[in-house]
């Protein structure tokens, strides 16, 4: 007789994060006033043109479905929008637009992992990205990463990691829980090994436009046989319309275009819509003034929690992250966090979300809410040690 549930799902982990965001919303309606440094969710509004093109369009009433690769405008659209930020040329062809990153993400594994195919990511990363490997039958194999490497993944780690069946390598810059970037030099290093072992490479740029000291390459500048992640939900601060895209490969287009058919139908008709007035000059100027706000509300934490006992081994140069060393603070960052939560009312996210390597040791806080909010957290924090350290 068959056993169900599929025995894939032993191996999925739960997102963790969202257990613990649960738990911070049944405090809430119980009266607690709950400070939110835990989902990497911008707390800023979706910008008044793409709403105001999302209802334009609804009302109409003709909300039918669009292409299984999006609306053609919407291609278009990104392929410009790759030419004014990054000056380079990209087919509106090889743009899929996705019901979100993770979309995105389950397409290009659908397309590529194979069971028993083992696929290179880091360690802290995402925790999703095991996960989508996991469903597709494929072997993920966590990288330690480590601080002097700025928490990414160098090419001596891919020699030292990749072996006859390994098929790929998923990376992000800006990464989640890190918020550092693969230099130039390193990320096309890695290219060039994964190209020259026939193995295919996957890049997560999801929080392109969030950087602070410097801009991000696009992996796309080190070879067009890379797929790359985007999303509208972190720049352009529209994570509850869920849409994203996909750029691939052109030998791949066809294959994810059936799976697209298949799987999804097709992304959201008003979200697309909406995202046709993500990329105006206007829009882009609400955007900017955010990413500046950002970069203020990470100047103004880390020194904060610093002079609390936590301890940044990288400084995160981009997303909205935080990724610190509470091992001076506790011996386990998710009783850690629990008690924060239970005790002060700051959410935070533990490490254990994020991979194997040292979690008890790093706690993530997400600067997605005001300077007031966030000053607030810190006193509570500092409160909570005093009574508990």
């Amino acid at each position: 007789m068959p056993i169900f549930p599929a025995s894939r799902l032993g191996h999925i982990e739960p997102f963790h994060v969202m257990e613990l965001l649960a738990r911070a919303k049944a405090l809430e309606a119980e009266g607690r006033d709950i400070i939110h440094l835990e989902v990497g969710e911008p707390d800023f509004p979706t910008p008044a043109p793409i709403i105001a093109a999302a209802q334009a369009h609804i009302a109409t009433g003709r909300v039918f479905y669009t292409p299984a690769l999006g609306l053609p405008e919407l291609r278009s659209a990104i392929s410009a929008f790759y030419a004014t930020r990054y000056g380079i040329s990209l087919p509106a062809s090889r743009i899929v637009v996705t019901a979100g990153a993770s979309g995105a993400l389950l397409l290009a594994l659908a397309c590529l992992a194979e069971p028993g195919s083992e696929w290179l990511l880091t360690d802290p990363g995402y925790p999703c990205n095991a996960n989508f490997v996991r469903s597709f039958e494929g072997v993920p194999v966590g990288i330690p990463v480590r601080a002097q490497n700025n928490f990414q993944p160098t090419l001596s780690d891919l020699e030292q990691h990749w072996n006859e069946r390994t098929v790929g390598a998923l990376f992000a810059s800006p990464a989640n829980p890190t918020g550092t970037l693969l230099d130039d030099a390193v990320l096309a290093a890695i290219a060039g090994f994964v190209r020259r072992k026939g193995g295919q490479l996957i890049v997560d740029e999801i929080y392109h436009g969030l950087t602070y000291e410097r801009e991000a390459s696009t992996a796309l500048q080190f070879g067009d046989d890379i797929f790359v992640v985007q999303s509208f939900s972190k720049f352009f601060n529209m994570t509850g319309w869920r849409l994203g895209w996909l750029v691939v490969p052109e030998r791949f287009a066809r294959d994810i275009e059936k799976l697209a058919q298949n799987l999804f139908i097709a992304p959201s008709t008003p979200a697309q819509h909406a995202a046709l007035a993500a990329f105006h000059p206007e829009t882009i100027a609400i955007l900017e003034n955010r990413r500046s706000e950002f970069r203020r509300r990470r100047d103004f934490l880390i020194p904060e929690i610093e002079k609390l006992g936590f301890r940044l081994s990288a400084k995160p140069e981009g997303a909205f992250y935080i990724y610190a060393d509470c091992s001076s603070l506790t011996a386990d960052s998710e009783i850690f966090a629990r008690d924060l939560l239970e005790t002060v009312g700051v959410a935070t996210t533990p490490g254990l979300d994020f991979g194997s390597h040292a979690p008890k040791s790093h706690l993530r806080f997400a600067y997605t809410t005001g300077i007031e909010r966030l000053s607030e957290a810190v006193d509570r924090i500092r409160r909570y040690l005093g009574r508990y350290v």
